[in-house]
């Protein structure tokens, strides 16, 4: 669907879930993954919501029905005029037949395709609000081809115009923009049509309700149509399932939320699920055995996203935080998302990070990450959620998985191995070290989070060597449970485990910290650039780039910040670790991590606390609190506080704070903004970065339950 609210002088035409479009807010409030939705959109005056239903039936899924209502919102717009654009458009494959009424009114289209059969998708006729009265619109039509799917807005908004008048009888007449004829997209003409679109448009008053029907050719014997007072009874029904399912399963009303804080619990849950995709295509990938990036196989992916407005598709290390929640609502669901991510991997085992698989995903990204490189990894966070999964999965799914988890596992071992024994070390830092402050590591997830300032082979990272021993625990479990040699994944979990080797390694005595080693010199800066033009030239613009004061040498890197706590947060340290209560005293501490709103992500006292990595790259995991180290947080605290040791009174203790904080500021930004956001200021606990973001975000649902 797309929809314009009708102004005389400009066409405004909402699409895609666009960050700039400025809406006050939106999304799911409801959504179980697979029967129903319902989500509102506040638009400046404007409050839609859409409600579907799926019911299933036949050899290809069933019918669905999906209900759009309008109303004003605000004084003053009572009598404003919307369009609502409902379209369907193939995207290479299938054949649309449209069937038309009074020429303009597009009732109904047939079609085919190999994955739906024959279906018949049907526009009803506007009513009132409440269902029953019949509702006088203006209707029109548009049939055209597109460049794909990712072209359709480009192709509406070039079929636009405004010669077409309003006229309910007895009323007032007014000038609206319509579809009008479509002439073809600029320097489109040679790549010719991929997808042939079909677009009903329906022009009234508010407020006003639609329905649109979709009937699979393949269900015999259906009760009737899946509309009206149908479609009402069945929603009813679902919302009411949905409730007492979602209690079930977080007994958020047993443990005294009220139910404004549920309501915001179950968006949460439901954005999530509602922002799920399924994308098919090629990734562009460079490897050391091509000069160029070159496109993969086609491949399919079934996940859920970070962002539906900024981040529309699956993030490997993303995906693991994810599935931790949707696992606890549809285990089956989760099973299948991870399914579909193990498919993506190649002969070696590596698994792209971020998956750009269309042109309509490629449309979103900057061109920069569109190529994947074949020698980065991701954290294996996918572990994390079969670590949950593990006891109650089917064994013929485990049978199925095993191998490219082993695939997946080995090629971490041999591709990010650090320079001793039982180390490891993210490749794919930047390449230009001398631009940045502190180059980033895109590969860890953790961006610019401060490493070794100078890269090297010497360099021993201390989250990935965490993620290992989490990994290398799950796959001795599997393997133990598919009777498969599990001997090589323990002993790596002991050696990984091992508090006494973790303390060679990483523990920076002088510090006070776990930490990364590599070449490093905390004597760095920005500075502008002298440049000098030649005679008679205008001199370039100075750059801002890194200058050393001190020269690097290997040592621990001391940043003190959530890389620190790792061997905490993935609960690697012994209950009676003496190292665990300086790691709880940075964590409580608010000159270092702690903070009213969470945990910050690099401690205050850091020389690139919030600081800026280039001119133009602001900090990002410098300070700001991220919902999903948090949530690693909550849970090591809790996992703590139940273990027999010196430290679990104090564990318990900040348990208790640190979950109550957290809660409370998601839910305070959400009540003010309507959304879920990326990051949270550290200072003030205000949402920033992109939103929604009800990717791992939503976790804050999870420490509401006090699932972990």
């Amino acid at each position: 669907m797309m929809w314009m609210q009708q102004r005389e002088a400009e066409a405004r035409l909402r699409h895609t879930c666009e960050q700039g479009d400025g809406l006050s807010r939106y999304g799911w409030l409801q959504h179980d993954g697979e029967n129903f939705g319902v989500q509102d959109i506040h638009d400046h005056g404007l409050l839609l919501r859409t409600e579907f239903v799926k019911r299933p039936g036949g050899e290809h899924g069933g019918d669905w029905s999906w209900r759009v209502t309008a109303r004003p919102e605000g004084a003053g717009t009572q009598a404003s005029l919307i369009s609502l654009f409902f379209y369907v458009a193939t995207d290479g494959q299938g054949t649309l037949q449209p069937h038309m009424e009074d020429k303009t009114r597009l009732a109904s289209v047939t079609g085919t395709t190999e994955e739906l059969g024959h279906f018949k998708i049907s526009f009803l006729k506007p009513t009132a609000e409440s269902g029953t009265a019949p509702k006088y619109a203006s209707y029109n039509y548009l049939q055209a081809v597109s460049p794909g799917l990712h072209r359709l807005t480009d192709v509406v908004k070039s079929s636009l115009s405004n010669r077409f008048v309003f006229a309910p009888p007895g009323g007032a007449r007014q000038r609206f923009f319509a579809v009008d004829t479509f002439r073809g997209l600029p320097g489109t003409a040679e790549q010719g049509p991929r997808s042939h679109l079909l677009l009903h448009q329906v022009t009234l008053r508010l407020p006003c309700r639609v329905e649109v029907t979709f009937e699979s050719g393949s269900v015999a014997g259906r009760p009737g149509p899946l509309a009206g007072p149908a479609l009402t009874e069945e929603l009813a029904g679902h919302v009411a399932a949905f409730e007492r399912r979602f209690e079930e399963t977080f007994s958020l009303g047993r443990k005294g939320f009220a139910p404004a804080q549920q309501r915001f619990a179950q968006a949460a849950l439901s954005n999530m699920l509602g922002g799920m995709g399924y994308f098919h295509g090629r990734s562009i990938v460079q490897s050391a055995h091509t000069e160029q990036p070159v496109p993969y196989p086609e491949g399919s992916l079934f996940t859920a996203v970070p962002s539906r407005s900024f981040f529309p598709r699956g993030f490997l290390w993303d995906e693991g935080f994810h599935q931790l929640l949707l696992a606890r609502w549809d285990p089956a669901l989760s099973r299948e998302v991870i399914a579909h991510w193990l498919d993506l991997m190649n002969a070696e085992g590596w698994i792209p990070r971020e998956q750009i698989l269309d042109d309509e995903a490629r449309a979103k990204v900057p061109p920069e990450f569109v190529v994947q490189h074949s020698e980065n990894a991701n954290p294996p966070t996918l572990f994390l959620a079969l670590q949950q999964l593990l006891g109650a999965a089917p064994l013929p799914y485990l049978q199925r998985l095993f191998p490219r988890l082993r695939t997946w596992y080995d090629w971490y071992n041999t591709t990010q191995a650090g320079p001793l024994p039982y180390t490891f070390r993210w490749r794919g830092r930047d390449r230009d070290p001398e631009l940045f402050l502190n180059p980033k590591t895109l590969t860890s997830g953790l961006d610019d989070y401060p490493r070794a300032s100078h890269p090297s082979a010497d360099e021993r990272h201390l989250d990935l060597r965490c993620w290992m021993a989490l990994a290398s625990a799950v796959m001795g479990d599997m393997a133990e449970r598919l009777g498969e040699p599990a001997e090589p994944y323990r002993h790596m979990q002991r050696e990984l485990s091992d508090n006494g080797l973790l303390d060679r390694l990483h523990w920076a005595e002088h510090l006070g910290m776990f930490a990364d080693y590599g070449n490093h010199s905390q004597a760095v800066g920005l500075e502008r650039e002298k440049v000098r033009a030649a005679p008679g030239q205008v001199p370039p613009a100075p750059r801002l780039v890194r200058v050393v004061r001190k020269a690097p040498e290997l040592q621990f890197v001391g940043a003190l910040g959530y890389v620190s706590l790792f061997p905490f947060l993935l609960q690697l340290l012994r209950p009676d670790s003496p190292r665990l209560p300086r790691v709880l005293a940075a964590l409580r501490s608010e000159q270092h991590l702690w903070t009213p709103y969470g945990l910050r992500s690099l401690s205050r006292a850091s020389p690139l606390y919030m600081r800026r990595n280039t001119e133009h790259d602001p900090p990002y995991w410098r300070g700001p609190v991220w919902v999903n180290i948090n949530y690693l947080a909550v849970r090591a605290l809790h996992h703590y506080s139940g273990r027999e040791g010196p430290h679990r009174e104090q564990a318990a203790q900040l348990y208790r704070e640190l979950r109550a904080n957290l809660i409370a500021n998601l839910y305070r930004q959400y009540a003010a903004s309507g959304y879920l956001w990326e990051q949270y200021s550290d200072s003030t606990g205000k949402g920033q970065g992109c939103y929604p973001f009800t990717g791992w975000s939503a976790l804050v649902v999870l420490v509401m339950a006090e699932e972990y």
